[in-house]
């Protein structure tokens, strides 16, 4: 994975807003940003759309196949599987959408002090964040479970760390592009302190390209975190999650019973690609190499 490094506008006249409100795309982006509404729809509603309760197993319907009952089937434990589906689509998205904001907060933050500074703080934050960029996101949260326990609290701040040098290192750019426009300068002379200069004007401007990156971030986040489940580290049974749910279904798809593995892992893959393919596509707009 690798930050996005658009060049960032050229005047405070264009406000954050200004490059996102002409998205345009094409078919396949109008396609993920549907997914990404339906997926987010279930999340907000799911204790109402789930036809029963997912914590809930039946031993006489064991691997029992789509009936008028059970419309996905049923896993190795008798839950329902499309029910599992919906109630897990809140946990699935509540995990990446906690890392992407956190990390983007402390990357916004580390990023335009560390670039607004200069100097040897700049340096040394700099070397910092090449250090934290050869640990992967996956084995930070491993190792995080490992001191505090499973779960979904550790691993979400954990992996926040992991990532937040993506969004520090690309706000450390930006900032440093920003901060030698005669915009700035311009403030500067008017009197108005650094943290004004830098917080109300600054920020702004960079704000879209920071947002793309994060999109990028989200489906890379709901991986790990999904392989995290997957490994039995991260939410715990009987609260339902995608990871979880391949886990638990590898059994039934040597059984001939493959749909509560493969439904969620359909699912992980449409999200992820959807926010790639969006994230990738904000980058793009924003960097002018789209039309």
């Amino acid at each position: 994975m690798s930050a996005l490094s658009p060049t960032a506008p050229r005047s405070p006249a264009r406000g954050p807003l200004s490059r996102l409100r002409r998205i345009g795309g094409g078919l396949l982006l109008r396609v993920c940003v549907l997914i990404l509404g339906l997926f987010v729809l279930v999340a907000l509603f799911a204790p109402w759309l789930a036809p029963q309760d997912p914590t809930f197993g039946s031993l006489g319907s064991t691997l029992a196949g789509p009936s008028a009952d059970h419309w996905l089937g049923t896993d190795k434990g008798g839950h329902d599987t499309f029910s599992a589906l919906i109630e897990g689509t809140r946990t699935s998205l509540a995990g990446p959408l906690a890392v992407v904001l956190f990390s983007t907060a402390l990357g916004v933050g580390v990023g335009l002090f560390t670039a607004w500074r200069g100097g040897w703080v700049d340096t040394v934050v700099g070397r910092l964040l090449d250090i934290l960029f050869a640990f992967p996101a996956l084995l930070l949260a491993i190792l995080a479970v490992a001191l505090f326990g499973k779960g979904l609290t550790a691993p979400v701040l954990a992996m926040a760390v992991a990532y937040m040098p993506y969004t520090a290192r690309l706000v450390r750019s930006l900032t440093a592009q920003e901060k030698v426009r005669p915009y700035i300068a311009a403030y500067r002379v008017q009197g108005h302190s650094a943290l004004f200069v830098a917080l109300r004007r600054l920020l702004p401007n960079i704000t879209p390209t920071v947002l793309a990156q994060s999109t990028v971030n989200f489906g890379y986040a709901l991986l790990d975190l999904a392989a995290l489940s997957f490994l039995g580290l991260g939410v715990q049974p009987p609260t339902p999650d995608w990871g979880a749910m391949i886990n638990q279904g590898q059994a039934a798809v040597l059984q001939g019973q493959p749909l509560s593995a493969v439904v969620p892992a359909v699912a992980v893959v449409l999200v992820v690609v959807a926010f790639n393919v969006v994230g990738e596509h904000l980058g793009d707009r924003l960097a002018g190499r789209e039309s």
